[in-house]
This record gives C-alpha cells, sequence and structure tokens, in this order.
C-alpha cells in the first residue's frame, strides 16, 4: 500500500497517535505525517503511507489555513485554553476594534515562539522548560501570514473566530494573544482547526473511525491518493523510456535532451514521469546542465 490518506484528526490526539492508530488499522508499518497538530487542534493530518513516507521530508512549504476560535479579557501560559490561567479582565471590545489591529499581523511579520513549543534552546525543547518553570529568551522568527480575518464575533461572550492562512512555522496562538496585547484585554486561543494543509482541504479528510470502518468494508484503496499528489506545486516532466530506466537507476539525465523542461534555474524541483508512472523527484543542476534525481519513488 503506497500512497496518501488525509485524516481528519480529532480533539487530545497528537498526531504520533494518529499515525500509530493508522497503522494499526491499515496494518502498515511504514507511515508518516506531513507535519505536526498540537493535541487540542483538529483537523487536516495526511498521512503517507508506504513508499510515500519518504516524501516527509520533501514536503512544499504551501501555506497552511486555519480556523481559530478566541476569547478575549484571558490569558494562560500555554497561550491556548488549555493552560493555567495568567490573567482574567473585563473586556468590551466590538467588531471594530479588533478589526482596527488585525493588519499589524498580516504579511511579513515576527513572532516570538511561546514557552509551551517544541522549539529547542540549546539542545532543550522549551515545553520541557516550561514545565518546570523556567522561561528562557526566544529570538523572534519570520513567518508570512497571507490572510488574517474576522468571520465572527459576540460583543456578550466577547469570543470570535480568526480564519488565517499562513507559512509553515506560524503560531497560531502566538497571533490571539498578540491580539489581545494589541487590544490591551488579552486574548487566549479557546479552539483550532486546521482546514488545508499540502493542497489538501477537509473535503478530503476523513475521521480514523471511518478509515476503520472503510477498511472493514474493504473499500479503504477509495481512499488513497497518488504519492505524486502531495507535490502538485512542482511542474511536471515527462521522460522517454530509455531516460525513466537511466532515471530510476539514480543517473541524472542531459537537460539538453528533456524537452519537457521549461525552467532550468539551479534547484528546481519537478515530478518526474515515465510516460503516466511517477518516478520521483527531480533537481536542476546547471553545473552538470542534468535533472539530477532527488528523491525516488
Amino acid at each position: 500500500m503506497n500512497g496518501i490518506i488525509v485524516i481528519n484528526k480529532q480533539q487530545d490526539f497528537t498526531s504520533f497517535d494518529v499515525v500509530a492508530v493508522t497503522r494499526g488499522i491499515l496494518r502498515e508499518k511504514k507511515i508518516g505525517h506531513s507535519g505536526t497538530l498540537d493535541p487540542m487542534a483538529t483537523g487536516v493530518l495526511p498521512i503517507l503511507i508506504g513508499r510515500a513516507a519518504k516524501a516527509q521530508s520533501l514536503l512544499p512549504d504551501t501555506n497552511k489555513e486555519y480556523e481559530a476560535d478566541f476569547r478575549l479579557g484571558v490569558t494562560t501560559d500555554t497561550l491556548d485554553i488549555t493552560g493555567k490561567i495568567i490573567s482574567e479582565k473585563e473586556s468590551h471590545c466590538n467588531w471594530q476594534q479588533i478589526e482596527k489591529v488585525l493588519p499589524q499581523f498580516r504579511g511579513d511579520i515576527m513572532q516570538i515562539p511561546p514557552m509551551y513549543s517544541a522549539v529547542q534552546k540549546d539542545g532543550i525543547r522549551l515545553y520541557d522548560l516550561a514545565r518546570q518553570g523556567i522561561e528562557v529568551e526566544r529570538a523572534a522568527r519570520p513567518v508570512w501570514v497571507e490572510k488574517l480575518e474576522l468571520v465572527s464575533f459576540d460583543e456578550k461572550t466577547q469570543s470570535g473566530k480568526l480564519v488565517i492562512s499562513c507559512s509553515k512555522g506560524t503560531y497560531i496562538r502566538v497571533i490571539c494573544d498578540d491580539i489581545g496585547k494589541a487590544l490591551g484585554c488579552g486574548c487566549v486561543m479557546t479552539a483550532l482547526c486546521r482546514t488545508k494543509a499540502c493542497g489538501y482541504g477537509l473535503d478530503d479528510a476523513v475521521t480514523l473511525k471511518e478509515l476503520e470502518k472503510i477498511k472493514n468494508e474493504g473499500r479503504v484503496e477509495e481512499l488513497i491518493r497518488p504519492t505524486d499528489s502531495i507535490f502538485s506545486c512542482f511542474q511536471p516532466v515527462y521522460v522517454s523510456e530509455k531516460q525513466a530506466v537511466r532515471f530510476s537507476n539514480g543517473a541524472g539525465l542531459d537537460l539538453d535532451r528533456v524537452k519537457t523542461v521549461c525552467d532550468k534555474t539551479d534547484g528546481t524541483l519537478y515530478r518526474v514521469y515515465g510516460g503516466q508512472v511517477f518516478l520521483g523527484l527531480g533537481i536542476i543542476n546547471t553545473e552538470k546542465n542534468e535533472l539530477c534525481v532527488k528523491k525516488k519513488f
């Protein structure tokens, strides 16, 4: 079994929990995932099966989309509702006030990773330090927020929902916390759902219970997406039968003889096909004037 199954992760499961359960359902050993989701988060988690597991370190850095619920007037040590409450204050914000501060968190911004995160400081995970009551200085990191929209807000409960499209490595709970700081009242993330990742959306996803049911019905092949679908952002290159054999044996292809290559910029990645068969990823090497093997599948 080779390919990708998109799981709609349930709350309180880690990404590794999903992998373990999927491995048990499918009776497959080689399984990986496309990107960690915190236990409190739900939503899109592509699972890589068989040869597709080799794609884990090569996944394209595509934007991810989220729906985040928040509440004003509260802060916690984890920046989400699962943490210990640090402060509570009465908040009387309205839609217009929230909209006014959002532009400062769009585009290229700098973000300080939260203490409760997997980021390492001197070889130690920040969350391990946080659990010991230790807070250390963290360097701000550049992230890209393409979209940040307020889609609902209840003035009575001071609760609302944001839709966010952002680069890999963006902490949504930090955005919520920073919005609370900008408003002067504090803010905590109360729920998070990843609605899109690696080009897949919630409509593509099934729950673990649904996966088990479909497997028991003998229909699991219906769910498996081809490995090359996760690399859809890369242009395809089609090679001859002889070139396909050469590529499959790990040898580079002369660029002057690969007619379907359009962009010969050094480092450009392509999906390589022999006929309709996905062979792997190729990378342009201008020094050798070759389309070299990046990864065979």
